[in-house]
């Protein structure tokens, strides 16, 4: 497991032996089953995650159904707006499938910092990755039609037609299971 987890920072720092056996140490990884919630809404946590294997989805449930906001896949991390403004969570997090985290408080990101002052700078490069790619999903939603959504989706991301329920895609896209199904085979038709 630490060995995906090293070759992922690679592309950013080089790790001593001495930094990866401190990482090794802080116990982080993790396995949980398909369909375990990590999260749940009202609940606080100081847990972030990173998706070593799986699929993670983050979720809110409005009027009873539920709107899924987003899926973390291998090599995305997730930090829950509850760890850092230290109040209940407004949304779930859940295993979409059997994944394997590393999970970390800010404590133990603090001890690391002190002692290995690179990881600060690149939890700040991974975080403005993050933003960046938030910023841009943000816009996408509010300006793309439902099928420029789900074009975009099949272009960038087209793993999660495989590993995702259709509900939750449909979820994810603004758009019912039964517009998705209807959608995909007017696409299906042009072809």
């Amino acid at each position: 497991m630490e060995h995906m987890l090293f070759d992922f920072l690679a592309k950013y720092i080089s790790l001593s032996e001495e930094e990866k056996k401190a990482l090794v140490a802080l116990d982080i990884f993790r396995a949980f089953k398909k369909g375990m919630v990590l999260l749940e809404e009202g609940q606080r946590s100081s847990d972030g995650y990173f998706v070593l294997k799986g699929c993670l989805r983050t979720y809110y449930i409005v009027d009873g159904n539920e709107k899924t906001t987003a899926f973390y896949t291998e090599m995305e991390g997730l930090t829950p707006h509850c760890v850092l403004n230290k109040q209940p969570s407004e949304y779930f997090i859940a295993c979409v499938e059997d994944s394997i985290l590393t999970v970390a408080n800010p404590d133990m990101e603090d001890a690391i910092f002190e002692k290995f002052p690179k990881f600060e700078t690149l939890c700040r490069i991974l975080s403005e990755e993050l933003l960046a790619k938030a910023q841009l999903s943000l816009d996408q939603f509010k300006t793309f039609s439902p099928e420029e959504r789900y074009l975009d989706l099949v272009e960038k991301r087209p793993d999660l037609l495989q590993r995702v329920p259709q509900h939750q895609l449909a979820s994810f896209i603004g758009i019912t299971p039964q517009s998705l199904s209807r959608l995909r085979a007017r696409l299906t038709d042009k072809k």
